[in-house]
């Protein structure tokens, strides 16, 4: 912990440092870790669909391997609140910024061994057991990655700028997933791989997939230069201090904390079913064989409809720093009540905007982009909203379980439910899913108090 943390009093509200540290570095840290983080979990949900099926689930027909698959990508989500509980622990303990460090290196290292695994046809079933092991391993490091550097930028930030500031670490999940898309989608085009008829003796199945997976290393090294240089917050600096760390964060957080752990799991629900629901299913339901073709799905080229994700993407980025912008002027509850509500009204929009029956390039794109629009909006206010709702000391390990929580309840069984849904319903049913879980989040935040003005010295107290 950094001397030059004065733990007398707090942070003065504006300056170009804090505690000696530039705010530009501090912005970078927590928004390239994040980055790296989720294009390490996002080049597994492509894979997942795209990959894995073939080289990994190999058995029994398409809809049974895609299935195999994306339950193997949900592991990743029963290990988030785990990482949290690990993660959550130490950065309550000894501090955020060297376990910031920890979560990165055991998210990069997984990320890197799936690129090197042998696939089913080499081994066998230990293919995909070592393969569930590394994305189980891939879950507990992003389960410590996310609060932590929501934690970096909320107790850093200057006063009445909190959802300003923590919306720079939620920039890092479409600024991911535009690079793991991206990437997937040059590699493809270079190997001339085609998705709807895959080549298992193929240059992309045979090695391509291999490279986004491998890149990691590179990126994972960047983020570990930024974020060794950085000092702890005055926030857990002055929690020291005055003596109020605990010997068990996760007893103390269940103990007196509960019902925020609680309010806080729904909170996130809606984003997090709908997330998964804009990218992972809708890439297998895009890409899938229409009902002419003996399928369920959309029919797009696997090429075409990458592209019109990274294009949509582009409205989740552009309405991360409108919704956090949003959050400080009027507050939480009411910016995400009425978000939420317009959530619930998407979702009854399925039916309509994916009906087969000339669907083209720009209807999908319309549908995309409106999802990840309203997107943008949810997750933009969650990295101050969560924060805000514990004491600095179990505030790590609350914001975290919280977060990764309602990962498994909103984004590990989303693919699943919405390809079962569509397969035996249609598509409308997995748009009243998405109303569903939304209108349990509006309940959470009805109950939620409003949390702007309060000061992360005092919460809880």
């Amino acid at each position: 912990m950094s001397s030059a943390v004065d733990t007398s009093k707090p942070e003065p509200d504006g300056g170009a440092t804090v505690a000696g540290v530039p705010r530009s570095r501090i912005v970078v840290a927590s928004m390239v870790g994040t980055s790296i983080e989720f294009y390490d979990f996002y080049i597994y949900a492509t894979a997942a669909v795209s990959v894995f099926p073939h080289l990994f689930f190999p058995k029994g027909n398409g809809t049974t391997a895609l299935l195999a698959s994306l339950a193997t990508f949900g592991l990743a989500f029963v290990a988030r609140p785990l990482g949290s509980i690990l993660f959550g622990h130490f950065g309550d303990r000894i501090g955020r910024k060297t376990t910031l460090v920890g979560s990165l290196l055991t998210m990069g290292i997984a990320t890197f061994v799936i690129g090197l695994l042998p696939t089913y046809h080499q081994i066998g079933i230990v293919a995909p057991a070592l393969l569930a092991l590394m994305r189980f391993c891939q879950g507990l490091g992003l389960g410590g990655e996310w609060s932590g550097a929501a934690l970096l930028a909320t107790e850093t930030a200057q006063k009445g700028k909190r959802a300003w500031a923590a919306m720079w670490p939620q920039l890092g999940a479409p600024i991911g997933f535009f690079l793991a898309n991206g990437l997937f989608l040059i590699i493809t085009l270079f190997l001339d791989h085609d998705n709807s008829s895959p080549d298992l003796d193929g240059a992309f199945l045979t090695w391509g997939w291999r490279i986004p997976f491998l890149l990691s290393a590179i990126m994972v090294m960047i983020g570990l230069y930024v974020r060794l240089k950085l000092e702890e917050t005055p926030v857990f600096a002055r929690a020291v201090a005055r003596g109020e760390k605990v010997k068990t964060p996760i007893a103390e957080v269940f103990k007196t904390s509960w019902r925020q752990l609680i309010i806080g799991t729904f909170v996130m629900l809606a984003t997090y079913t709908l997330f998964y629901i804009m990218t992972t299913w809708v890439l297998s339901y895009g890409t899938g064989k229409t009902p002419a073709q003996g399928g369920t799905g959309a029919g797009f080229h696997y090429t075409d409809f990458l592209v019109l994700q990274l294009v949509a993407v582009l409205f989740f980025a552009a309405a991360v720093p409108v919704s956090g912008w949003l959050a400080d002027r009027f507050g939480r509850r009411i910016t995400l009540l009425t978000i939420t509500g317009f959530i619930m009204l998407f979702g009854l929009t399925f039916g309509v905007m994916l009906n087969q029956d000339g669907m083209g390039n720009a209807r999908m794109l319309v549908f995309l982009a409106i999802g990840m629009l309203l997107m943008g909006m949810t997750f933009g206010p969650m990295s101050a909203v969560l924060p805000e709702l514990f004491p600095t000391n179990v505030r790590y390990t609350g914001s975290g379980i919280a977060y990764n929580t309602a990962s498994i309840l909103g984004a590990a069984v989303a693919p699943f439910i919405a390809t079962w849904l569509a397969t035996s319903y249609g598509v409308g049913w997995v748009g009243i899913y998405l109303l569903i879980a939304a209108a349990l989040t509006f309940i959470a935040l009805l109950v939620m108090k409003e949390t702007k003005n309060e000061s992360l010295d005092d919460v809880g107290v």
